[in-house]
């Protein structure tokens, strides 16, 4: 009898396949529910078709295991509560994926892009840790003055910002992330005029930077931005006065 050798397709072999994705906070930690999550698309580079779509859900994660313990190869750095978003992929032969995050998701004027690339075997699941992509930066959102409030011209204008990292994490005058640390200035812009700076100091309250200046009448554009000139991190936000 003659042999019959059958030959399988590898899609025949196909299993659901599971990638892990987390959203890292540069200098910081994990981005999740407490600020809204990151946006994470999985896309075949090949085709540009859209694999798998999803929020990450989870706390921020240790921060004692994240900030202040040294880290050995091959330990993990999440642990079960963290949060991430589990790709489900329905993929019948290997693929080269991007896999981006769009975070924080509810922040427009901060959120950043972040995309890597790697291959997806099918049944070959990525857990764990899984795909990590960082984010820099600061979610900063200023709470004083208000968009196109009026103000009456020799009244103190105080310029208060909420400064926070991009996974919401706090800042604080001698804290992990230490307000001391950070510059956060505002730019006052008189329209027609030359930009003035004005630097903001925190306050008692935590990630709260303000200071009082007062203006001739104008329209005016202030910008508040954040830096720390150690790790780059940079965040802004901008709003627009009058003066009467």
């Amino acid at each position: 009898m003659p042999l019959i050798f059958l030959f399988f397709p590898f899609s025949l072999l196909a299993q659901e396949t599971t990638v892990m994705v987390r959203v890292h906070s540069k200098d910081a930690k994990f981005i999740g529910s407490s600020i809204g999550g990151a946006k994470v698309l999985v896309r075949n580079e090949a085709t540009g078709e859209l694999l798998a779509e999803g929020i990450t859900r989870g706390s921020t994660g240790d921060t004692e295991k994240i900030m202040q313990e040294p880290r050995k190869r091959g330990e993990r750095l999440s642990t079960g509560e963290t949060a991430g978003f589990l790709a489900r992929l329905d993929i019948t032969e290997p693929v080269f994926v991007t896999i981006e995050a769009i975070a924080p998701v509810n922040k427009r004027q901060a959120a950043v892009r972040s995309s890597t690339q790697l291959w997806v075997i099918p049944g070959k699941n990525i857990e764990g840790d899984g795909v990590v992509l960082e984010v820099p930066g600061f979610v900063i959102d200023i709470l004083s003055p208000q968009t196109h409030e009026r103000i009456a011209q020799g009244e103190d204008i105080n310029i208060r910002a909420n400064v926070v990292m991009m996974c919401g994490c706090p800042v604080t005058p001698g804290g992990i992330w230490n307000a001391d640390d950070y510059e956060v200035t505002a730019i006052i812009k008189q329209e027609g005029g030359e930009p003035r700076e004005v630097r903001l100091e925190p306050i008692q309250k935590p990630s709260t930077f303000e200071e009082k200046i007062s203006l001739e009448p104008g329209n005016y554009e202030i910008t508040v931005y954040a830096f720390d000139p150690q790790t780059g991190n940079t965040g802004l936000d901008r709003t627009n006065i009058i003066v009467q």
